[in-house]
């Protein structure tokens, strides 16, 4: 894919986009970085090898347009009112927040976003779960406040995420309703600053992009293809078991570094009954995460005398077992650093 001129052209403009987004001075500059961002990915998506690819640009186009459209809006009205040095009669702070929200895919505006993450493939899934939120998740932050609607996305986000991905056997969609989840505690994380939504979008990336190498290693996008697969592939199981465990935020590992500090940091807000809700939804995530490798473990299974499958490269391999340790040593690490300073 890298190697088309007219991808590069794009991924590059995508790139642009976001930065001109997060430093822009006025919401005028941060509407045309979201446009350019928006029409940079389009061409990025359509794959002629996947008939769902149209469909998922299509509805990924109609649904950021509108999204645009809300927020120039909203931009315009706020600039007429501050001309006329006049309050606004409603609050525009809270229709710019949901049309943020809806470009970023968080619930209860998320009815867009599983359905385009199972039309793309895997490069264009990690850079819609990750890149794509960077602008809207930055300009949110500016914006945000501790109140009823801000408590009821974050609630909303981390119960639509854990139990949407409790029926689904698309890969896709289940890496969609766990990025959902994640979005609850990212937002949840601003109320408290800036540093530490960043720190978990940061570790939440790494994960994301060391599972879905995996998935795409092997090119795998259900969870019945996984049991075959996998047992040809013991390393590589048992890398995704524990990054899994990692990305459902279990303590020993180093997802649950970003969780323990939000946990902290919002105790210290009062924010208990936030909190209890928060870690039991994630609790649920975590089930339906283990659900993909837990057959292949438990189970006995059979392994086929002749093996289809080609074996993993020693660099894949080696690449693999590094992300792996990075993730499982990651929270011994940052503590002992901690400590020392």
């Amino acid at each position: 894919m890298l190697i088309n001129p007219a991808k590069m052209l794009f991924l590059v403009t995508l790139v642009m986009g976001t930065l001109i987004s997060i430093s822009s001075n006025s919401w005028f500059g941060v509407w045309m970085g979201l446009e350019i961002n928006l029409l940079s990915f389009i061409p990025l998506m359509t794959n002629y090898k996947n008939i769902l690819s149209t469909e998922a640009s299509l509805k990924y186009f109609l649904i950021q347009a509108f999204a645009s459209a809300i927020l120039l809006f909203s931009i315009i009205l706020l600039y007429i009112f501050t001309q006329m040095h006049q309050k606004p009669f409603f609050t525009l702070d809270l229709i710019i927040s949901s049309a943020l929200l809806l470009k970023m895919g968080a619930a209860p505006f998320h009815f867009w976003f599983p359905g385009t993450m199972e039309g793309l493939n895997w490069f264009n899934c990690f850079t819609l779960m990750t890149w794509q939120k960077i602008a809207p998740l930055m300009l949110l932050s500016y914006l945000i406040q501790l109140n009823a609607f801000t408590i009821i996305v974050i609630l909303s986000s981390v119960m639509v995420g854990s139990i949407g991905g409790l029926n689904q056997t698309s890969l896709r969609k289940l890496m969609a309703y766990s990025s959902i989840n994640h979005l609850g505690w990212m937002i949840g994380g601003m109320l408290t600053g800036e540093n530490v939504w960043e720190i978990y979008f940061m570790i939440y990336s790494f994960l994301s992009l060391s599972i879905i190498y995996i998935f795409m290693s092997l090119q795998i996008f259900h969870i019945n293809q996984n049991f075959l697969t996998l047992n040809n592939n013991h390393m590589m199981k048992f890398c995704l078991f524990m990054l899994l465990l990692s990305l459902g935020g279990l303590p020993p590992f180093l997802g649950f570094l970003p969780k323990w500090i939000i946990i902290q940091t919002m105790a210290e807000l009062n924010l208990l009954f936030l909190i209890t809700f928060m870690a039991v939804t994630t609790l649920i995530t975590l089930f339906y995460y283990l659900r993909l490798t837990f057959t292949a473990f438990l189970l006995s299974n059979s392994e086929l005398k002749w093996n289809l499958s080609s074996p993993i490269s020693w660099t894949k391999l080696t690449t693999l077992l590094s992300l792996t340790s990075i993730s499982t040593l990651g929270l011994a690490i940052s503590s002992m650093m901690f400590s020392i300073i």
